[in-house]
């Protein structure tokens, strides 16, 4: 038997008994082919070890294929800058294949931005999507038009509920809260515990850590029954009117020993009011890996972080379109939930 890169379309139609334009039409499934034929071609191609030249493929074939990824805006040193080097990475072996990648951004506390970004996507007629959800509704609405467009979208971060995505890459959302809610909680008296929210939209309709705050409350309410959880929205752009909702929350409760958790990745803006308020008495539990959150984890103002790879979710997302655009392959899993590391002050500066 021939090296498989070496057998040709025409060795598999010879031995199959079909045209090269059946086999063709098998291996790009497009096109009718019968069940019986279908079947016989694999079984030859699989036989002969055939290895389609995909690079050859694509020259011949003359398309264009492009992988829009619609991700929040960000500045500097923020969450998502983590998932742009990995749409970098991504990129990089998407144009091994000739496929472009463009990031279309938009302002996570805005939904006209998002519907804005939705609509400019649709507009360039994409091969594929990667995309962070953070007003469900409105994903729901355009992952709808893109399914009917027949085009394959991958979620990232989180994920929503409709089944018909290719992939998902990120944390088990309502686990990462559940394992949350045991670190805060460590075991101890626990009576009241703060979860601290992002004030967002006006409109109240982005809310991309529910999965995970639902997570957290489910723990409390079956280790702790009698413990009261409090919710308090801060301000993310504005430290005055963020410092004065923690004063107030702090005012309102009189024990000295808070459990207080973020279940995104600001936990720092905690730690920040923590650190110039002069308090040290308070058990803090935050997400992610950014400089700020590690810097309050070493100060002692942040107890533990959950870490996540963002950068990978990204470049994973955009080989697992890629791969289905070229190859036709589907990712084994479809849902491919990443590790959730745990990091204290003793083990951040040894996490790559």
């Amino acid at each position: 038997m021939r090296d498989g890169s070496k057998i040709t379309i025409n060795d598999v139609a010879k031995a199959a008994g079909v045209s090269k334009g059946t086999v063709d039409r098998v291996l790009h499934d497009r096109g009718e082919v019968s069940a019986k034929s279908r079947e016989k071609i694999l079984k030859v191609i699989s036989e002969l070890g055939y290895r389609p030249n995909f690079y050859a493929s694509i020259l011949a074939s003359k398309k264009n294929f492009h992988i829009s990824c619609i991700i929040p805006e960000f500045n500097n040193g923020e969450f998502w800058e983590l998932t742009e080097h990995g749409i970098d990475q991504g990129r990089e072996y998407a144009e091994r294949f000739g496929i472009s990648i463009s990031a279309v951004m938009y302002d996570q506390y805005d939904l006209d931005s998002f519907q804005n970004a939705c609509s400019s996507v649709l507009d360039s007629a994409p091969s594929g999507v990667v995309i962070a959800p953070m007003f469900r509704n409105e994903t729901l609405k355009f992952v709808k038009e893109l399914s009917e467009r027949q085009i394959p979208y991958v979620y990232i971060d989180s994920k929503l509920e409709d089944d018909g995505y290719l992939a998902y890459y990120g944390m088990p959302m309502y686990q990462s809260g559940y394992l949350c809610a045991d670190i805060l909680t460590d075991g101890r008296n626990v009576r009241k515990v703060h979860i601290i929210r992002i004030a967002r939209d006006k409109r109240g309709l982005s809310d991309p850590t529910i999965t995970r705050r639902t997570g957290l409350i489910d723990y409390i309410s079956e280790h702790y029954p009698d413990c009261v959880v409090e919710n308090t929205f801060i301000d993310p752009k504005n430290i005055q009117a963020r410092y004065e909702v923690l004063d107030q929350m702090f005012e309102a409760d009189p024990d000295p020993m808070k459990y207080i958790v973020m279940c995104n990745s600001r936990v720092h803006f905690v730690a920040d009011y923590l650190r110039d308020r002069g308090i040290r008495t308070c058990r803090v539990v935050g997400f992610d890996v950014l400089d700020r959150n590690l810097a309050a984890l070493r100060d002692g103002y942040v107890q533990a972080l959950i870490a996540q790879h963002s950068d990978k979710q990204a470049a994973s997302a955009i080989s697992a379109i890629t791969d289905y655009l070229i190859m036709h392959e589907s990712p084994a899993r479809k849902d491919n939930y990443t590790q959730m590391d745990i990091l204290n002050k003793y083990n951040c500066d040894y996490y790559i």
